[in-house]
């Protein structure tokens, strides 16, 4: 039983970040959708600011059907739809002030999941405007780390290259040393030489 009410629970998600800015006197969307398995029917939704006070308050009948409003703060207008492929139940709140950044709670209520209800929460914050972020120091480190990469390489490369040619030319010099301790020195007449050496004059 356990299993079943894990497979057949209610889930409600405001998207992969809780969190949303908004600039003062704009619109804001607070996005808000729910899950489950077995359907629904005479489902309630309801948002909140900061856990007390209710904004919207919506019932979907069934899948066929759309949410209809049981009531709602003047400024805040439904925007989801619940017939489509997302049971979306996301809100527009019109006008933002400082005074309405806070904590919202999209909270769900389902009457075939033998009331089973869930909810997900997002933090609203107002701004003045919007500050774009400054990203020249990391610019800059980035680009002195990738250069001191790139000497880094070429040092590797060309100390490579040093040793290759120090090689090449080490093995050349034992190549003129072996040919020349092996040279026929008949002619010279040195002693330790190929030639056959006369036998003395018989008297």
């Amino acid at each position: 039983l356990h299993v079943l009410a894990i497979v057949f629970a209610l889930e409600v998600s405001v998207g992969k970040t809780n969190t949303v800015m908004a600039l003062n006197n704009s619109d804001v969307l607070l996005p808000c959708t729910f899950t489950t398995c077995i359907g629904f029917q005479d489902l309630v939704f309801t948002w909140y600011f900061n856990s007390t006070e209710m904004i919207y308050h919506g019932k979907i009948k069934s899948k066929a059907s759309e949410p209809f409003l049981v009531g709602r703060n003047p400024r805040v207008e439904f925007v989801g739809s619940t017939t489509g492929k997302d049971n979306n139940i996301s809100i527009v709140l019109k006008n933002v002030e400082f005074s309405d950044a806070g904590k919202y709670t999209c909270h769900v209520k389902n009457p075939k999941e033998k009331n089973a209800q869930h909810n997900a929460t997002i933090f609203l914050t107002v701004v003045q405007k919007m500050v774009e972020t400054d990203n020249t120091v990391t610019l800059i480190i980035v680009g002195v780390v990738g250069g001191l990469i790139g000497l880094l390489i070429l040092f590797m490369l060309i100390k490579r290259v040093v040793l290759f040619i120090i090689k090449k030319t080490q093995d050349g010099k034992k190549e003129c040393l072996v040919s020349s301790s092996g040279n026929d020195n008949t002619e010279n007449g040195l002693a330790g030489s190929k030639a056959e050496q006369k036998a003395p004059p018989k008297a």
